[in-house]
This record gives C-alpha cells, structure tokens and sequence, in this order.
C-alpha cells in the first residue's frame, strides 16, 4: 500500500516477545499491584501479550514504492493454487494462527470448569467467529449426538412434552444477533488493574447471530399456564446440572431455544445440538445442551443461584438474581498489550452492548476523561447486540488516557470507577461496566490503568 503524500501513517504492531507491563501501570493506577501479582501475570500472560494484536489494528501500514514486493511478481502470482475443495471445511490462514481463544493459567482448580477468553482486538465488525467465541464451562463441554438428545417441558403446562431434535426443526425459525457476555466479564477489574490485555478484561464476551423457536412458541404447543406462571427452569445436559431461574417476562420477550449459530449448527463448545439464548442476560441463564424447561410461579433458587452469580454488596449483603448486563463499552484498538509505530493518524474502534436495549451514543476521550468527543456508530444498531464504534484520532506522540463511554436506549451512561465503587463496593465479582482506560505511553506502548 502506498503512503498518500503528506499523510502520516497509523501503525499499531505486537509488543515485543515477553512484554509485561512496567511499573508504569503502578504510578498511573491509585492502587499498584503486589509483588507477588506482578510475579504471576510475568508467568501468565507473556504469550497473550505477545500475540494479543495479531489481526484487526495490528497490521502495519508500512509499504512504500521501494517494496520489491510491488514491483517484482511473487511465486503465488506464477503458479497453480490450490485445488476447489481441498479443505472441505474452510479454516483461517495460517498466518492468523495467534488469533485464538486463551484460557487464564490459575483462574479455576480445574480446565472443566474454567473460561476462554475471545480475542477482541482482533476482530472486526460485531460477529464474533464461531471458532472465538469465548467459553465459559463448569465441567467441561460435551459433544452429545443430535438423534439421542431430547428436550422436556413441563411444570405448569396443560400437556407436559418431550421433543426431539427433528420436532424442534419443524418450528417455524427466527434468526436474531444478540451479545452474550458472561456476568464475571471484567470482574477481575474491580479492585485494581489486574491483566494487561483486552482480551483478559472483556473476552468473555462474544456476539453472533442465533437461529431456533421462541421459547414462548414451545410453551403456548404445551399449553403453559401464562397467566399464574412467572418463572421457567431451564437445566442442561452436561455433568454440572447447570439450572437457571428465568423470568416469564423475558420468556414472553425474547428467549430462544437455539440449534443454529452464524448460519451452522452449533458447534459443541457452544451446547450443540441445543442451548437456551436470554438476550440481555448474564450468560450462565443461557444454558448450554438444554434438556429441560420446567414452568413454575416462584423462583427456584438452585445452587447455582443460591451460592454462585450474586453481588457481594459493600454492607456484606449479597444481591441475588441481578442478571442483567448493564450498558457498557470498551475500546479495543488500542488496547493493553499493543505498540503504536510512530506520530500520526489512527482509527480508534471498539465494541458498546446493553442488555436494555440498543446503544444510542458512544464518546471517546483523550485525556483520561476531561473531554469527550461523539464516535460513529457502524451499523446495524440492535436491541442487544454489539455495535461497533469508531472515530477518527491524530497522535501527537505524547502520553495521553484513552477512554470510551457508552448510552444506550434507556438513557443509562456508563459510569466511571469511582461511581460504581460508591454503590457496589470493591468485593464483587459480577456485573463490573465500569468506563475502562487504556494509557498510551510515550514509546507508544499501550497499557491498561484505572482512573477513578
């Protein structure tokens, strides 16, 4: 690509091999990490560091007329490729083999019951690959085999049912795209900047397009009783027995009983042959390989909802059944763990969701939040869905805050650190929207701080 004349160029690179971040996240940071946290994200995210801008905003745009590679023809260009079909299932170039899911070393006992993060720095658009779409498991995943599989509603319904996969498929269909972010996403944030990278901070996020029935269709073929009825079970086929409380309001709303995801079947990390979607809604309450609908009028208070996915509040109370993802926003390029190659001109991009609705505004700042400017939303703009930002932004090569700051339909804004910190406390795990900051050095290396 040529350089247009008197332009500068924007390039954003990898940090280099081993790259963790300095003490200068200490000195920004109002609280600095411990030693003993420094020594362990060293050992931990080294390869995320290294490989964290691998796609979209990492390319340089460096090429100039002097390229050999413009002038003289390359062996791809005087030769046979490869043959129609060869790879019956297309996959990724080998040249994006760093753009992949990454598990945290040490989060969970176990790598069942753990999480793999979705690379968003290099991602465009809103649709997350199927093969990046984060993992949150609780005894690992299962491949379970679609003419063995069977679905049950009952409870409050006059004529309990159990479906097979081919009776599901008989349904008329929607497709819908909706955000899926799991409650714990950014949840190692609230007390002090603990991970570098945004694939660490929001990776447990991920959006895409859902094809199945309405959960309400399925329920008014039982015969449910809408009018006493409040609450649905849903439960899955995996070892963990994972159940979730859902409201019949969301039921009557939008919930899907979901086969098919980014026009294919699901695939089993993500609960093929079937899953429940709740837009909106903390992930864990769309439970993977669904076995079971029961219809009820109270909330039934299962272990995962007894003990797990609760608010620790700052008087010792626990908040219970918080379930809705709040508006929020984050900027993914640049981002923590990306090197910005010189003075000039760059694209700054990143993702805004609300499980309230749509996102109405986005405003970008340069300064750690004293100003702010309106970004372009790309469209589409949906009802719980991601939706991409940009806006335009000239560095002048000193050190400067980076911040983004999202609205959405209701009129909520996303708040700052120290606003959310004055209801919710520190000691929480779930449901943290805070506005992140990312400091870009000097050196043009990029780092994740906090600024209250």
């Amino acid at each position: 690509m040529r350089k247009k004349k008197g332009v500068p160029t924007g390039r954003v690179r990898n940090a280099p091999e081993g790259f963790v971040a300095p003490e200068l996240i200490q000195e920004i940071s109002r609280k600095g990490l411990d030693d003993n946290r420094r020594a362990f994200l060293r050992k931990s995210f080294t390869a995320a560091t290294t490989v964290a801008t691998a796609g979209a905003g990492a390319r340089a745009l460096a090429s100039t007329v002097d390229d050999p590679m413009i002038v003289e023809p390359r062996p791809w260009s005087t030769s046979l490729g490869q043959p129609v079909a060869s790879r019956p299932y297309g996959m990724p170039s080998k040249y994006e083999a760093n753009l992949q899911r990454r598990q945290s070393p040490g989060l969970t006992q176990t790598n069942q019951s753990s999480v793999s993060f979705a690379p968003l720095q290099g991602m465009f658009g809103i649709i997350t690959p199927s093969g990046l779409h984060f993992e949150r498991h609780h005894q690992g995943w299962v491949d379970i085999d679609p003419e063995q599989h069977r679905f049950m509603i009952n409870g409050m319904v006059r004529q309990p049912k159990v479906y097979t996969m081919d009776d599901l498929m008989r349904f008329p269909s929607v497709s819908r795209m909706h955000f899926i972010e799991c409650g714990a996403n950014t949840g190692m944030e609230w007390g002090n900047v603990a991970v570098p990278t945004v694939q660490y901070t929001h990776g447990m996020l991920s959006c895409s397009e859902f094809t199945g029935v309405p959960l309400r269709d399925l329920l008014d073929d039982c015969g449910a009783d809408f009018e006493n009825a409040r609450f649905v079970l849903a439960e899955g086929a995996d070892g963990s027995g994972m159940t979730r409380t859902i409201s019949m309001d969301n039921v009557l709303d939008d919930v899907l009983v979901v086969y098919g995801m980014n026009g294919e079947m699901l695939r089993p990390e993500n609960g093929y042959p079937l899953r429940l979607v709740v837009p909106g809604v903390q992930g864990v309450s769309s439970v993977k390989w669904l076995r079971r609908i029961e219809v009820g009028d109270k909330p039934w208070d299962t272990k995962d909802e007894a003990i797990h996915y609760m608010d620790m509040m700052p008087d010792g109370m626990m908040r219970q059944y918080t379930s809705i993802q709040e508006c929020k926003s984050v900027i993914t390029t640049p981002s923590g763990g990306q090197v910005l190659l010189g003075k000039g001109f760059y694209n700054v991009t990143g993702l805004a969701w609300s499980g309230r609705g749509h996102i109405k505004q986005v405003d970008v700042s340069f300064d750690g939040g004293k100003n702010w400017r309106t970004a372009r939303l790309e469209t589409p703009v949906l009802d719980k869905c991601l939706t991409r930002f940009n806006i335009d932004w000239v560095w002048d090569g000193s050190p400067t805050i980076l911040q983004s700051r999202a609205m959405d339909s209701t009129g909520f804004v996303q708040p700052r650190y120290r606003q959310l910190r004055e209801v919710r406390g520190t000691r929480s795990v779930y449901h943290n929207n805070a506005i992140q900051s990312w400091l870009v050095s000097e050196s043009g290396e990029v780092f994740n701080v906090q600024v209250d």
